[in-house]
């Protein structure tokens, strides 16, 4: 088991400017200009609202045979017999039941309760459990592999349709993968867990190919299990699941964050020696404000002070080292230099949010003013006006790079969730005394 350790002791140290000031979000909602950030509320509402969520009930749904198409190209031509991922359909389940969640529309119920059919009546293996990682449109298994990536993202969604509708077996089953993965991907001895697996949960390491590498561990499963046990925390607050995300924040901080450069690892051996130099500020600053709201459902205030202090140190890195000067988000780089400066569509999409957060936990008007910049990028270049949601990559320059509008990976919850965050926290802003 993992406990507090003194490799903490850098991130508490730098804690004490931010927690000595107990009215940090106070300060923060003084230094905002109140008009500014209920217009940039409003955008996000809008962008949501009016582009985002129609374009996937349009063009995402098969109406034919069920579920949803598998892949629509740039140019909208729709391949109705590409196998279709557990991610689409689990990230679809998150995005519209958070959005009824929100809103209360009828519609966003029906695409919620269309992925969960989805989810259950072909991605679900009955004999051994879990999720597929792709299925045909006809229903059956394309890959079947079970890979703990996928599961989180099963976990994640079917925590949120069960919040937004008091769904009980889709918090049953939701709490079975919890514990598939519990019992067949956890490693006893480092911590952690492995990535890939066979139908019938044999560890393989063919199926990790798909995250680009053969290495046994990643930042990316890891940060998607805490943020799937997040959820499921908030309809099960059950005692060991608390104790296993707990000691996966733990984890989070200590092994996966450089707590010297506040830069994240990519990939690891099963003993946690790094096995990447790369650096991806998407991932950073995703993680800077997901380590927090994981704290602080866990409830543990030891825990939440790290990980404060963590979500600024994150974006000041980010601020200083990732982002362009027209507010767009590189892709990739190193501890010295951006190796890819290539804008996709979902760091944006985090950094508008782990901006604003860190802007609330200082009250740094710099970190207010790189979301609202960040946000206008996303405006200027991401939307896709011609036909709806936004493009999937572009070049440093802004222009589209070739990339699908929907498949496995390119799907609503990034842009979508941003959305829903910055409408909240910026409200949060404009009301507070």
């Amino acid at each position: 088991m993992i406990t507090h350790t003194p490799k903490l002791v850098s991130l508490f140290a730098a804690a004490v400017s931010i927690f000595c000031a107990p009215f940090a979000f106070a300060a923060a909602a003084a230094q905002a200009d109140a008009p500014a950030s209920a217009k940039l509320a409003q955008r996000a509402d809008q962008e949501l609202r009016e582009n985002i969520l129609p374009f996937w009930l349009k063009h995402a749904p098969d109406r034919q045979r069920g579920g949803f198409v598998g892949q629509i190209d740039q140019d909208m031509t729709v391949h109705r017999d590409a196998p279709r991922g557990v991610l689409l359909t689990s990230r679809i389940v998150w995005t519209f039941s958070a959005a009824y969640r929100r809103f209360g529309n009828a519609e966003y119920r029906d695409m919620a309760d269309r992925g969960y059919r989805d989810l259950i009546d072909r991605a679900w293996d009955a004999q051994h459990g879990g999720v597929f990682w792709t299925v045909l449109p006809n229903g059956k298994p394309a890959d079947a592999g079970k890979h703990i990536y996928g599961q989180a993202f099963a976990i994640y969604a079917l925590s949120e349709y069960a919040r937004a509708f008091n769904h009980a077996e889709a918090k049953e089953r939701a709490i079975a993968l919890y514990r598939l993965v519990e019992e067949k991907a956890g490693d006893r001895t480092h911590g952690g867990y492995f990535e890939g697996f066979t139908r019938d949960w044999r560890r393989t390491d063919k199926t990790l190919q798909l995250l680009g590498t053969r290495a046994p561990k990643s930042q990316n499963t890891h940060l998607h299990i805490m943020e799937a046990y997040t959820n499921l925390l908030r309809i099960w607050p059950d005692p060991e699941l608390r104790q296993r995300q707990r000691v996966l924040i733990e984890l989070m901080l200590n092994r996966v964050m450089d707590p010297k450069t506040h830069h994240l690892g990519l990939f690891f051996a099963a003993d946690w020696s790094p096995l990447s130099r790369e650096v991806s500020y998407g991932h950073d600053i995703e993680f800077a404000w997901l380590v927090l709201e994981a704290a602080e459902v866990l409830g543990d205030e030891i825990l939440i002070k790290h990980a404060k202090a963590a979500a600024v140190a994150i974006a000041d890195v980010t601020l200083r080292k990732g982002v362009d000067g027209d507010g767009g988000v590189f892709n990739e780089g190193t501890l010295t230099a951006v190796t890819k400066p290539a804008k996709d569509w979902w760091p944006q999409a985090e950094a508008a949010v782990g901006f604003l957060n860190a802007f609330q936990l200082t009250g740094e008007k710099r970190f207010f003013d790189a979301a609202v910049h960040t946000w206008d990028f996303i405006e200027a270049k991401v939307i896709d006006r011609a036909h709806g949601d936004w493009h999937g990559a572009l070049a440093r320059d802004g222009t589209p790079l070739s990339h699908a509008k929907l498949s496995l990976w390119k799907c609503p919850y990034h842009n979508g969730r941003a959305c829903l965050e910055l409408s909240d926290r910026l409200r949060s802003l404009v009301r507070a005394p």
